[in-house]
């Protein structure tokens, strides 16, 4: 395996276009939830793309999977958490269905890329 350049793959990309929606988003959410659910969404949306990034370093496939899987483990459980922040009604309905395909796409890419690696 060749290292990759993470700057250049789009799995990369769309995680650090989920980060800036979760900046946005985060940005209307009640005081309350400060060191709650906003931290909560701002870690696991920096983990994304984190982690892409640091499995790039990695020597093999089957270790730069690793970070991939712990990279969609991120994007799950900030679905999650969106979900809940519906649920609480801080996004609206429109927002949430935006959001929620954004990152069910992004999970699909990290999923094939994931395919495409040799392990």
């Amino acid at each position: 395996m060749g290292r990759h350049n993470f700057k250049k793959l789009k799995i990369w990309d769309e995680g650090m276009s989920i980060v800036d929606d979760t900046y946005d988003l985060v940005e209307t959410f009640p005081k309350l939830e400060r060191f709650n659910l906003i931290s909560q969404l701002l870690r696991c949306s920096v983990s994304i793309p984190s982690n892409i990034s640091e499995g790039t370093s990695k020597s093999t496939d089957k270790h730069f999977n690793k970070y991939l899987e712990d990279s969609l483990g991120s994007a799950f459980e900030w679905e999650t958490q969106l979900i809940v922040s519906y649920r609480r009604k801080y996004i609206s309905e429109e927002k949430f269905q935006y959001l929620e395909n954004k990152i069910q796409q992004l999970q699909k890419m990290i999923s094939g890329f994931q395919n495409g690696l040799d392990l």
